[in-house]
């Protein structure tokens, strides 16, 4: 706690934009939400930008976001300074997540293609690319399935829908500290489940 208190009186002053994103990444890593909910401000929009782009305007550019951010929140030592800035690291893991999903797409369709072709009658089986996005989602609802209502209803808000801890604390009309609090406790028991889970194993190896 004392580091966490240094490191938040330090982000009070100003600094580059490499300094903030490292004093905050330090913040995820000592388990601070509000660390997190900053850099989804700061890089969030750019990297649904890139995922859009490449996936199109639907559901899977959104579960990729979550997944990225999720993925930071349980992996923040994985970033190296010294090869980039955070912006291009997390859209570099963004870019890898979106090509699995590309990729799984393409098996799925050519596989469907193939069987149609071939064996008309026949169901096809389940792609081996497809069980495995199906897993990751799983897990990624059974991670937040875990937390008591209050404490997801948050976390959805803050890093699903972009809101602020302020516009949530209007929304749900709880005092601004009971929402800050429910996020701080909610992210650090998702931490724990997303770090025994494993939940996004194809992102995990960029960067590494």
């Amino acid at each position: 706690m004392f580091q966490l208190a240094q490191l938040r009186e330090r982000m009070a002053f100003p600094a580059s934009t490499a300094e903030v994103d490292t004093q905050l990444l330090q913040g995820v890593a000592y388990g601070d939400a509000d660390s997190l909910a900053r850099l989804f401000d700061l890089h969030g929009a750019a990297v649904l930008g890139l995922l859009t782009r490449m996936l199109g305007r639907g559901g899977a550019a959104d579960e990729v976001l979550q997944e990225v951010f999720l993925w930071l929140w349980a992996h923040p030592h994985r970033y190296d300074v010294a090869r980039c800035g955070l912006r291009g690291w997390v859209l570099v893991l963004a870019r890898s997540r979106a090509l699995d999903v590309l990729r799984a797409d393409r098996s799925r369709r050519a596989r469907e293609e193939g069987v149609e072709r071939d064996r008309p009658t026949v169901h096809d089986p389940v792609p081996l690319a497809d069980l495995e996005q199906r897993e990751r989602q799983r897990r990624l609802r059974a991670g937040l399935a875990i937390l008591p209502e209050e404490q997801r209803r948050c976390i959805e808000l803050a890093f699903f829908s972009g809101l602020s801890h302020t516009q949530i604390a209007a929304r749900l009309q709880q005092p601004l500290g009971t929402v800050k609090s429910r996020i701080q406790l909610g992210m650090s028991k998702l931490r724990v489940a997303l770090a025994q889970a494993g939940l996004v194993a194809g992102a995990a190896t960029v960067g590494a």
